[in-house]
């Protein structure tokens, strides 16, 4: 990665299609998290006679209509990295090979450890985000679709798409389905940590590196505030 030798005020870098996706997705993941942890952890017994209540349903249906949101929503994501421009795919598909990406992540590791004076400005994520958001998200993600939809699968019983093409082979093969329930669960404090650092970095680069990110994913423009050269992401 080169920084580019002339100054851009503003590059529109996230598409529409994505940036809806980001804001669904974000609002999917809340509610699978609230309405996952009360399903582990259920509340105490209501007053009255339980005919009179559905609580328990209606969060394990919040949670299974979030989760097909979240499903469809990730494989249109999938979609869209072939058909949007460079930056849809960025998080698909990270440069490994590239030397110079892995310099940018030495840069950032010591940028957010507040040692090195200076940032480094980039029209898409930066490589320690990109990196970031390829192991912790992308793969966080698919984890949770693939063992969500084997505990959903195996409510919906043997002949359902979903236990045919989930829960038959993914409960066996972390051993029963309570191993599964554990895994899953787990799942979502990987993604909680992942949420809180995202949120935590775009605020901070909003306002040390002197950058638009979160303002970015709503216009889908990114703006920067100095003359210091930006880095085009290739």
């Amino acid at each position: 990665m080169q920084p580019q030798s002339t100054f851009q005020p503003a590059v529109y870098v996230y598409e529409a299609p994505l940036r809806l996706w980001h804001w669904v997705n974000a609002l999917a993941i809340v509610t699978l998290a609230i309405t996952g942890y009360f399903i582990g952890q259920p509340l105490p017994t209501l007053s009255g006679e339980a005919s009179h209540h559905f609580l328990m349903g209606y969060i394990r249906f919040a949670h299974f209509a979030a989760g097909y949101i979240l499903v469809i929503g990730f494989i249109g994501r999938i979609y869209w990295a072939f058909v949007g421009n460079s930056h849809a795919r960025e998080i698909f598909l990270p440069p490994i090979f590239s030397r110079d990406f892995w310099s940018g992540v030495w840069h950032e590791i010591r940028w957010y450890a507040f040692v090195a004076k200076e940032p480094r400005k980039y029209t898409g994520h930066n490589p320690l985000a990109l990196i970031t958001m390829h192991l912790m998200f992308v793969w966080g993600m698919l984890f949770m679709i693939v063992t969500g939809l084997a505990l959903y699968g195996e409510g919906a019983g043997m002949g359902s798409w979903q236990y045919d093409y989930f829960s038959s082979w993914v409960i066996p093969f972390f051993g029963q389905s309570l191993d599964v329930h554990a895994w899953h669960r787990l799942g979502m404090w990987w993604i909680g940590l992942f949420v809180m650092a995202h949120v935590y970095v775009a605020i901070r680069e909003d306002i040390m590196s002197r950058q638009s990110l979160v303002s970015t994913m709503i216009s889908g423009w990114r703006t920067f505030k100095d003359s210091r050269k930006v880095d085009d992401g290739h």
